[in-house]
C-alpha cells in the first residue's frame, strides 16, 4: 500500500479570518522546540522508511528561514527513501524568497503550492491576508525561475461582495502565470475564525444558491482554460500534474503525520498528534506520543470514506472493487440501494459497477456524504 509523508509546520505570522488551522506565531525559542521534535519524530519512522509522497504543510512552511528548512528537511530525508515521487511544499507570496527555493531545489522538492487565494487588493484584505498583489507577482517571477516546474495556486471563491467578473479574472490570471495545477475553494465558516463571529453577528450571511452559482462558473471556466476537473477542488492541465499525495490520501492509502496536530493512518489506527508544541515534544522525549482522536479503523470505517472521498473524485468509485477489499462489511444492501436511489434522482452516472457523481452529485456532494456517513 502507497505512504504518503505529511509535515505539519504551525507557524503563521498572522490568522487569517477564513483559517481554523492549528498555528503558531515563530518565535524563536517554538521555532527550536518543533525542530528538535521534528528530529525525533522523524526517527521514529525507522531507518529508510518507505514514502511515495510529502507534503509540507501548515501554517506557513516557507515562514521558516532557508537554514531551517534546510535542517528539516535533512533531518527527514535520513530517514525515508529517496526515490519518492512527489514532494510538495506549500509557500504564502510574502514568504517566498530565493534562498528558500534553492534549498527546497536542492534537496528535491518537485512540487510548489502558492495560497494566493485572489489577485484583487480589495478581497484580499477583506480575508486579512497578509501578502499584496505585488507580493504574488514577486513570487511567482522566483518561483518561475526555481526549476521546480510543478506548480498550483490556491484560489477561494464566493467570497463576501466578490464578483463573477472577478472570479473570472482570478482563474485566468493563474492560467496566463502558467501554473499546472489550480485548487479553488468555496469560502467555509469554520468555528473559531474572524468569518464565523462575522456570521454569527450576522454581519455576513450564508447563500446557497450564490455558492452554486460559483462552483457551476468556476468548473465552466476552468474547462474553458484547458484545465481538467479531476476532484471538487482540483484542476491540473495534465494527469502527470495531478496531486499524488492527495490522491493517495482520498484513495484511503496509508499517511503518516508528523508535527504538531499532524493526523495519521496507519497500521489500522488514525489518530492526531497533540496541538502544543510543548506537550508534542515531550512525549517525544518520553517516548510515549500524545495522540488523541485515536481510533481503531475497522473495514466499515475505511469503506465509508472511500466511498465519501472516491465519490469526489471525477473516476468515481469502483463498488464491486470496494466489496471485494472490504469482504467483512455488512451493509452493502443498503449502499447498493442509495446509489441506485441516487441514479434515479439524476446524482450519480452508473457504468457497470462504476458510480460516478453527476454535477448536481457534485453540487450536493456533501449531503450525499452524510448519507453514506449515516450508514455506517
Amino acid at each position: 500500500m502507497k505512504t504518503g509523508l505529511y509535515c505539519h509546520i504551525p507557524f503563521c505570522a498572522s490568522t487569517c479570518d477564513f483559517c481554523a488551522f492549528y498555528q503558531e506565531k515563530p518565535i524563536r525559542s517554538d521555532l527550536n522546540a518543533y525542530l528538535s521534535g521534528m528530529d525525533l519524530e522523524f526517527k521514529t519512522l525507522g531507518s529508510n522508511q518507505s514514502i511515495d509522497t510529502i507534503f509540507w504543510g501548515g501554517g506557513t512552511p516557507s515562514l521558516l528561514p532557508a537554514k531551517d528548512l534546510e535542517r528539516l528537511g535533512k533531518s527527514m530525508l535520513q530517514s525515508i527513501n529517496h526515490d519518492f515521487k512527489e514532494w510538495t511544499v506549500e509557500m504564502a507570496p510574502s514568504t517566498v524568497k530565493k534562498d528558500k527555493l534553492a534549498v527546497f531545489k536542492a534537496m528535491g522538492v518537485t512540487r510548489l503550492s502558492l495560497g494566493v487565494q485572489s489577485f484583487d487588493q480589495d478581497l484580499l484584505t477583506h480575508l486579512g491576508r497578509l501578502h499584496n498583489t505585488n507580493q504574488i507577482y514577486k513570487a511567482w517571477e522566483l518561483i518561475d525561475q526555481s526549476g521546480i516546474e510543478n506548480t498550483n495556486i490556491d484560489l477561494m471563491f464566493a467570497l463576501p461582495n466578490q464578483t463573477l467578473d472577478q472570479l473570472a479574472s482570478d482563474l485566468k490570471e493563474a492560467h496566463r502565470l502558467g501554473a499546472s495545477h489550480i485548487s479553488t475553494y468555496c469560502l467555509t465558516f469554520e468555528e473559531d475564525t474572524a468569518l464565523y463571529v462575522k456570521l454569527s453577528q450576522g454581519k455576513l450571511k450564508l447563500d446557497v444558491e450564490r455558492e452554486r452559482m460559483f462552483y457551476e462558473f468556476t468548473w465552466d471556466t476552468m474547462k474553458s482554460l484547458g484545465f481538467e476537473q479531476y476532484e471538487i477542488s482540483n484542476f491540473s492541465n495534465s494527469k502527470e500534474t495531478q496531486c499524488l499525495h492527495n490522491l493517495n490520501t482520498w484513495k484511503m492509502n496509508n499517511w503518516i503525520g508528523c508535527g504538531p496536530s499532524a493526523a495519521s493512518q496507519v497500521d489500522k489506527m488514525r489518530y492526531r498528534n497533540t496541538s502544543a508544541i510543548s506537550s508534542w515534544l515531550n512525549g517525544l522525549q518520553s517516548n510515549i506520543p500524545v495522540r488523541e482522536e485515536e481510533i481503531k479503523l475497522t473495514e466499515s470505517i475505511l469503506l465509508i470514506d472511500s466511498l465519501v472521498f472516491g465519490l469526489r473524485m471525477n473516476q468515481g468509485i469502483n463498488l464491486s472493487a470496494l466489496k471485494a477489499k472490504y469482504p467483512s462489511v455488512t451493509f452493502f444492501d443498503s449502499i447498493d440501494d442509495l446509489m441506485s436511489r441516487l441514479v434515479d434522482e439524476g446524482y450519480l452516472n452508473c457504468s457497470g459497477d462504476r458510480f460516478v457523481l453527476t454535477r448536481e452529485g457534485q453540487l450536493k456532494c456533501d449531503a450525499i456524504g452524510s448519507e453514506l456517513m449515516q450508514l455506517g
